[in-house]
């Protein structure tokens, strides 16, 4: 078993620390808001007050954090950052969603210092995390990514490295930009359905024994149908990737993409930037 430092303690990063404890692993767990760690501490889990007090007493430190600015501060703050603590031997790992520019930005300020570093980011979300079931997508020096294959396993589904910093980031983003073309495509299709007067449970039968259904069309089609948008992939979160996605592929040339951002736009204007990704289905039901 590892010493691990787990730093951010949102919805994700919460139930993957406490995969990773029920594993038998030593955890030290960091939050800006500190209160956010006290069922983790609870349960087993040491609580730092720094970034950099957490990645010193560990031998891998993983980030789940917001967007790429925070990482940045997380990170790379002279005072309080986890590469500030990292030991020379140990590992950090990025499992947040940011920019592929952020990940190459984290690797070369590691490298610089003699520091190891792993792009991580996952494909999955609340229930993939609870149940060690994860994709992960990991950028770096392949010595590196073995290292840290038996620590990410607890969480894992599959571990598939990609390349090197950057090259996960990139991963990430084209996973959650079909995803959420996905999701907007039917966001148009249930109202079309719903309006014209359908029986919904028989049109969705349907369509399931068709091509077009993919495995992720129960669980978007279910929660739109119950409009149960209890957030596991908020639409702010997913509409933060979209223009990671567009700043990296250019608008010009992912014109389905810009379309389905500005479609999650609305739905944040529309005051439904904290429900799930689903939710979008309300701006087209108005």
């Amino acid at each position: 078993m590892a010493k691990i430092a787990f730093l951010g303690m949102g919805a994700m990063g919460s139930r993957m620390a406490r995969t990773l404890l029920d594993a038998g692993h030593d955890l030290i767990v960091w939050n800006r808001t500190p209160e956010r760690c006290a069922p983790l501490v609870e349960a087993g889990a040491t609580q730092a007050d720094t970034p950099r007090d957490a990645a010193a007493q560990a031998e891998f430190t993983i980030s789940m954090l917001r967007d790429t600015e925070v990482s940045r501060e997380v990170w790379c703050d002279p005072e309080t950052g986890a590469f500030a603590g990292l030991p020379e031997e140990a590992v950090a790992i990025e499992s947040s969603t940011i920019t592929p520019e952020g990940a190459i930005a984290l690797g070369e300020y590691a490298r610089e210092r003699g520091l190891s570093f792993l792009e991580a980011p996952v494909s999955g979300t609340l229930p993939q995390a609870e149940n060690g079931v994860l994709v992960y997508f990991l950028g770096g020096e392949a010595e590196t990514a073995k290292r840290a294959h038996d620590v990410l396993d607890p969480l894992a589904k599959a571990q598939h490295h990609v390349g090197t910093w950057g090259m996960a980031a990139r991963m990430k983003l084209a996973t959650n930009a079909i995803l959420g073309v996905q999701v907007a495509a039917w966001a148009e299709i249930i109202p079309m359905l719903e309006r014209g007067g359908m029986d919904i449970d028989l049109a969705l039968k349907a369509l399931s024994s068709t091509p077009i259904w993919t495995p992720n069309a129960p669980y978007i089609t279910g929660t739109m149908q119950r409009s149960d948008f209890t957030p596991q992939f908020p639409v702010d979160l997913i509409s933060k990737d979209f223009r990671y996605a567009i700043a990296e592929g250019g608008e010009a040339r992912m014109p389905m993409t810009e379309a389905a951002k500005r479609l999650f736009a609305r739905a944040s204007e529309a005051g439904h930037g904290a429900e799930n990704m689903t939710g979008v289905v309300q701006v087209n039901r108005d």
